[in-house]
């Protein structure tokens, strides 16, 4: 029996984060990961291989309808499906092993296994029962299922099985029109496949900031997508290689089916907590199969912490990485927080859609007097020069203090703009300090400083 001070289950983005901290900040540590890699979810069959893929079909989407402008003539490329298989793959492999690289160097065990809790301090990897002062549950979360819908991860797939389909499909359902669906059916969709979207409620993306995600579904339209929406998917049918979807439209039950070569389930994610015994051992969860934590981390049972995807807030690799760092920190002696309100999300599509902090509903409907400022990317010269001017930078400032409350962006490069404004909510910035800070010129940032100008006297270019 070896004995640590902490111990991870689960060596996804939380977990490995998490080990790494605590080894940092002085402890024994050892995480245990059932799989061959490091990684989790995000690294081996999520955030990383679907950002490998959206990269690689972005430049084919490039070479098909920009490079003639540019004067880059010659035939377009054609698609080897295989290789680019296989270059994914070895974006996966070059991180998981970057991981594996980091345990060696900061001295962190790899119980290699699936881990259980028989007891409070005991976590047992197959055979061999280990001791630790503290375990942090880091197991992360699932696809989560829709009743009617039999998953094979052949013809209907979660995003799992959607990253190594053995064929482009000719036709491809998306059930749900959440951040997962819509980046992998953007994958598919450059690739030439016919992608419709269905999905129950009546706007994609819920949560986004409304005007965004209007502006977002039209551009998707442009591109391909077709949408069914306010739609219950009522069962998947599977004969001969294909699939039928039964749905009901909700404004008059009336049924309708559609036909694909493949359907993916993209209904959202659920905590992954099975065969860790939290049950026999007391742990309070909550509805929707989440682990009950308190201000530090800790659950109802001493010694016992959890955090990321196990544990509420949105389903987030960075949230998850927040909540490791800061777990690390308590169980260290110091103090770990986590700023829930500066959260950023985004879409990888193109363009790529982002956020932060409060929309523009929420501020309605909590009675906050607010103040937009709105910048187009087609007064940015910068993205107008890479034929990316579609889209916007919203905005949303305290109508009395000027304080930033949120920020929506859709537009290129809007994952890493977001960070601007990341940093000026979590230092209480004004819209003033970001519209006097100098931003070099031509970049997609000016449209950020061009929006904050507009929460005052105006934007300069628009």
């Amino acid at each position: 029996m070896a004995s640590f001070d902490v111990i991870v289950i689960g060596a996804g983005p939380g977990g490995y984060v998490c080990a790494i901290r605590c080894a940092q900040l002085g402890l024994k540590v050892a995480c245990v990961e059932g799989r061959e890699t490091l990684g989790g979810t995000c690294l081996n069959i999520g955030c990383i291989p679907s950002k490998a893929l959206l990269n690689a079909t972005h430049h084919l989407h490039e070479a098909e309808h920009n490079f003639a402008k540019m004067g880059l003539k010659g035939k377009s490329p054609s698609v080897d499906w295989p290789q680019m298989q296989a270059y994914k793959q070895d974006v996966v492999d070059g991180n998981t092993k970057g991981i594996e690289f980091l345990f060696k160097k900061n001295k962190v065990t790899w119980l290699k296994g699936w881990g259980s809790i028989p007891e409070a301090g005991k976590v047992k990897v197959g055979d061999e029962v280990h001791e630790a002062k503290s375990i942090v549950i880091a197991t992360g979360s699932e696809p989560a299922s829709l009743p009617g819908v039999e998953v094979d991860e052949q013809t209907v797939v979660t995003s799992t099985g959607a990253l190594s389909l053995g064929k482009i499909p000719k036709s491809l359902v998306v059930i749900g029109a959440g951040v997962i669906g819509l980046e992998m059916g953007s994958v598919y969709a450059r690739l030439g496949t016919k992608v419709t979207v269905v999905e129950y409620l009546d706007a994609i993306t819920p949560g986004m900031d409304a005007e965004v995600a209007k502006a977002f579904q039209k551009m998707l339209v442009k591109q391909g997508f077709e949408f069914i929406m306010g739609a219950a998917v009522q069962k998947v049918d599977v004969a001969k290689g294909k699939a039928t979807v039964t749905y009901k439209l909700r404004k008059d039950d009336s049924e309708a089916t559609l036909e694909a070569d493949t359907v993916l389930l993209a209904t959202g994610r659920k905590p992954y907590t099975a065969g860790l015994g939290l049950e026999a051992l007391g742990v309070e969860m909550l509805p929707r199969g989440m682990v009950k934590i308190d201000d530090h981390f800790q659950t109802n049972v001493k010694g016992i912490y959890a955090i990321g995807d196990a544990v509420p807030g949105p389903m987030l690799a960075h949230k998850a990485e927040d909540e490791g760092m800061a777990a690390a920190e308590v169980l260290a002696g110091k103090h770990g927080h986590v700023n829930y309100a500066v959260i950023p999300g985004v879409i990888y599509t193109s363009p790529e859609v982002a956020s932060v902090g409060q929309t523009e509903e929420q501020l309605k409907e909590a009675g906050r007097a607010y103040k937009v400022g709105k910048f187009p990317f087609m007064g940015n010269a910068r993205a107008k020069a890479v034929f990316m001017g579609e889209g916007f930078v919203k905005i949303l400032a305290d109508k009395d203090t000027d304080r930033v409350l949120g920020c929506h962006i859709i537009g290129p490069a809007a994952g890493d703009l977001i960070h601007e404004i990341c940093v000026a909510m979590e230092f209480g910035a004004s819209a003033q300090d970001v519209a006097l800070t100098c931003h070099a010129h031509p970049t997609f940032s000016e449209a950020v400083r061009e929006a904050a100008l507009a929460c005052g006297d105006g934007a300069i270019h628009a």
